[in-house]
């Protein structure tokens, strides 16, 4: 294991971040300029009550998606499984602008499901920047691949107005406008990464740790197993659920706030610029983020994640569809919130697991994150069309401090051990 240290491997490990990083750039451009019409054009096409299935069925693809790119990343490293997830996302975008020019939903939903790839391979970049970490800079390095995102994550929804112009000029839907920029980024994405991936990182990872590829290749571990791995890891579970429940909370939150604002007669700009303060909020801070995971500790990270979310929820939930700064103010929290139990749960997940399973067993980790996430998105359309954003923001409370619960009684039983 001390080969991990040497020169050349922290050589190899700064380009596969650098890589990493540019590749976060394009596809956070993608992912949220989608993010930011996506409800629009769901509920413009099939009414405000499936407006939730955007963002819903874009997680859930994600996590679904990321079970054969896993699959594929045990057998033949990151890179291939990373150009497989941006394949699949194009093709899903490709369908979404077609069935907004058709007015089709039918057409337009399962093309939302396998957008997800791109947002699958933005996920699955972090564990790729851990491969060859040192244990001190683990949460450092997944961070600056998370932080990447927010370049392409800020520009993405702010273009949402010029690309409306865009496709209204070729006879376009103006909110299928975004998904072109998304179809051109997620190619450069998939380019960047086929080409500059190289030695993929995993594979380096194997040869250091003497994990025999074959041998994965021959036994893939199910996913039934993988979950089981990490239930049976205290540590892991946490990780898993701090990752999920704050995918959850996050997602419903975000996916009505651009239905709270429309009702208000809020402008497609508006929309833009407060999406864009989410996303900012999600990925600005996590240099830091991930810096006081490794010096602070995982958990204190998540608990300080806990506290920030209910501080978004308080803000946002009270704020009327008119009062944009208080909106504006709200999602950005949401979103620091959201970065702190992503980081500090991915890192404490990936050094809980078995080497030999990482990779399937990380993928198993998005695919609850994402199920979770994609109940949630579904979830909330109904309770904003049924009820209001203000009770969302007390539902979204409640579950956070359910992940407050599992976090304190992990630590309860780790102490009874030690004294035991």
């Amino acid at each position: 294991m001390s080969d991990v240290f040497a020169p050349e491997i922290q050589g190899i490990q700064k380009r596969v971040v650098a890589t990493l990083a540019g590749a976060q750039i394009l596809g956070g451009i993608g992912v949220a300029s989608g993010a930011a019409v996506g409800a629009l054009l769901a509920a413009d096409m099939a009414g405000q009550a499936f407006s939730g299935l955007s963002a819903s069925s874009s997680v859930i693809g994600a996590a679904f998606i990321a079970i054969p790119v896993t699959r594929l990343m045990a057998t033949t490293g990151r890179r291939q499984g990373l150009v497989l997830a941006y394949i699949i996302g194009i093709i899903g975008v490709l369908m979404i602008i077609l069935g907004a020019k058709l007015d089709l939903f039918a057409i337009t939903l399962p093309g939302m499901f396998l957008m997800g790839g791109g947002t699958a391979a933005t996920l699955q970049s972090r564990y790729a920047a851990t491969d060859l970490a040192q244990p001190r800079n683990r949460g450092r390095d997944l961070s600056i691949v998370v932080w990447a995102t927010t370049i392409g994550s800020v520009i993405g929804p702010n273009m949402a107005e010029t690309m409306g112009d865009v496709a209204a000029r070729v006879d376009l839907p103006r909110l299928a406008g975004p998904y072109l920029m998304t179809v051109v980024v997620f190619a450069l994405a998939l380019v960047l990464v086929n080409v500059m991936l190289r030695p993929d990182p995993l594979h380096v990872s194997n040869e250091i740790t003497g994990v025999n590829k074959l041998t994965t290749k021959a036994q893939p571990l199910p996913l039934k197993q993988a979950m089981s791995v990490i239930f049976s890891i205290p540590a892991a579970t946490v990780g898993l659920a701090s990752m999920a429940l704050g995918q959850a909370v996050m997602v419903a939150v975000m996916s009505m706030t651009p239905v709270h604002l429309h009702n208000a007669d809020a402008s497609l700009g508006v929309v833009g610029a407060i999406i864009s303060g989410h996303i900012a909020g999600m990925y600005i801070a996590s240099p830091l983020v991930g810096i006081a995971t490794d010096k602070l500790g995982r958990r204190p990270v998540i608990m300080t994640g806990i506290l920030i979310l209910l501080a978004s929820f308080v803000i946002a939930g009270a704020a009327s569809g008119h009062e944009h700064t208080r909106l504006m103010i709200g999602l950005f929290l949401l979103g620091l919130g959201w970065s702190c139990t992503m980081i500090a749960g991915s890192t404490l997940l990936t050094e809980s697991l078995p080497v030999d399973t990482r990779p399937r067993t990380q993928g198993a980790a998005d695919l609850a994150m994402g199920i979770c996430g994609a109940s949630a998105g579904l979830f909330s359309g109904l309770v904003v069309g049924l009820g209001s954003y203000a009770i969302l923001n007390i539902i979204a409370g409640a579950f956070v401090i359910i992940l407050t619960v599992i976090v304190v009684r992990e630590r309860l039983m780790v102490a009874r051990m030690e004294t035991a």
